[in-house]
């Protein structure tokens, strides 16, 4: 796949350059999110109770998985000179002096990959009505020949090869799926399962018309359209899929986002809908805990303390 994993650190020379590398980590991290994993997540700062031990500020990211649980997506932290002191990482600065760094540390892992099969899951594989982004699909495109004999296999899988080396010279990822000890309903099956973006199918009525089976796998639509403008109508597909499913997904995080204004009322949210809580908190860690121990729940972020 095409999941970006890894992590960095860096070494700002003061603190107002550290607190902004900090920031400036935790937009990429959305980026990759929104762009690539059409993943919508909520930016915000961790409680002091749940940052990065030693960090002095902790940027995330959270995401709502389909279960109406949320998924930490990334972090950003900005270490201060804790670090630094803690293994004796100076630099020298303009004035010719050794000053302790000011670092930061940013990090994503393999989780990503359980985040975007838990946000666009269905009960069809990788979903119904939702799809694997095609900007992570490892196959974007799968081309599927129906046929009768051997030598209607090889006039159609020479067609659908050429549409294939077209779509491959726009910068699509596409296969040409020539298997004969399959049927071609379990292609179809397979590739379902496995969140393809777009399927195309030909047999010999297709070729004899000009025309070509294509479905959308964000809305399992199914149309016959011309070969003629295939490619560009596949390229236009992949931008149209793309933020289809990020809506979907958008959509499905907004409906679960609850605003709640006493206990009584965060409790049965909690207990009956789950998804995102958005309620008073006073700022304490006596409050927080207070919160958390009944029913474990885990302060996902905050951008503003209500007094």
């Amino acid at each position: 796949g095409r999941i970006p994993v890894a992590g960095g650190a860096h070494r700002p020379r003061d603190a107002r350059g550290g607190d902004r590398r900090g920031h400036e980590d935790d937009k990429r991290l959305q980026g990759v999110r929104r762009g690539y994993m059409a993943l919508p997540v909520i930016v915000g700062h961790k409680s002091p109770n749940e940052r990065f031990a030693g960090a002095e500020d902790t940027l995330t990211i959270e995401a709502l998985m389909q279960d109406g649980k949320a998924l930490q997506s990334g972090t950003s932290h900005f270490l201060g000179q804790n670090f630094a002191k803690a293994f004796d990482v100076q630099f020298t600065n303009k004035e010719g002096k050794l000053e302790y760094v000011w670092a930061t540390s940013w990090g994503v892992s393999t989780r990503l990959m359980g985040a975007l099969i838990m946000a666009h899951l269905g009960n069809n594989g990788l979903a119904t009505g939702r799809v694997l982004p095609p900007a992570l699909a490892p196959i974007q495109a799968v081309l599927v020949p129906i046929y009768k004999g051997e030598e209607q296999m090889k006039t159609i899988v020479a067609k659908l090869d050429a549409i294939a080396a077209e779509l491959r010279a726009r910068g699509l990822s596409v296969k040409v799926d020539a298997r004969d000890n399959v049927r071609s309903g379990f292609k179809f099956a397979e590739y379902e399962l496995k969140g393809v973006p777009v399927r195309l199918a030909m047999g010999p009525r297709d070729m004899e018309n000009g025309t070509i089976e294509l479905v959308r796998r964000d809305t399992l639509e199914k149309q016959t359209v011309s070969q003629e403008g295939l490619v560009e109508r596949i390229e236009g597909l992949m931008t149209e899929i793309q933020e289809n499913i990020y809506r979907k997904a958008l959509n499905y995080r907004e409906s679960m986002i609850t605003k709640v204004d006493t206990w009584e009322e965060f409790k049965q949210v909690l207990d009956d809908k789950g998804g995102f809580l958005l309620a008073h908190w006073d700022g304490t860690v006596e409050t927080e805990v207070a919160i958390k121990e009944p029913r474990r729940p885990r302060s996902a972020a905050f951008r503003s303390t209500a007094r």
